[in-house]
């Protein structure tokens, strides 16, 4: 994983929002806790991501070992996800973030 990290100066919480800080990421990290899931069944649980923008992040927790990507051998070919132990790490600090946000005051 650290490889594909940019360089970071300033603190370790720069390295994990390179990870987790583009639109769209938590929430399919959310998703995948549930499961493994198909394209499909992000695309229509996620309401409003493009197909680009979720192959491009789907793409890029594949390269920083939060996902693991199977592909089938079948006509028409079958794709699934699931979180590596990695990705599954996240989830006390997702749920930190969810403690937190909700203690915000509207």
């Amino acid at each position: 994983m650290k490889k594909y990290l940019k360089k970071s100066i300033h603190s370790p919480i720069e390295n994990t929002l390179q990870v987790i800080g583009s639109k769209w990421t938590v929430l399919i990290i959310l998703e995948l806790q549930k499961g493994v899931r198909r394209f499909g069944e992000l695309e229509k649980t996620l309401d409003g991501i493009s197909p680009r923008t979720l192959s491009l992040r789907l793409g890029s927790l594949e390269k920083f070992g939060v996902i693991d990507r199977k592909v089938f051998p079948e006509v028409p070919p079958r794709v699934e996800y699931k979180l590596t132990p990695l990705g599954k790490s996240l989830e006390p600090i997702l749920k930190v973030m969810h403690t937190w946000g909700s203690n915000l005051k509207k």
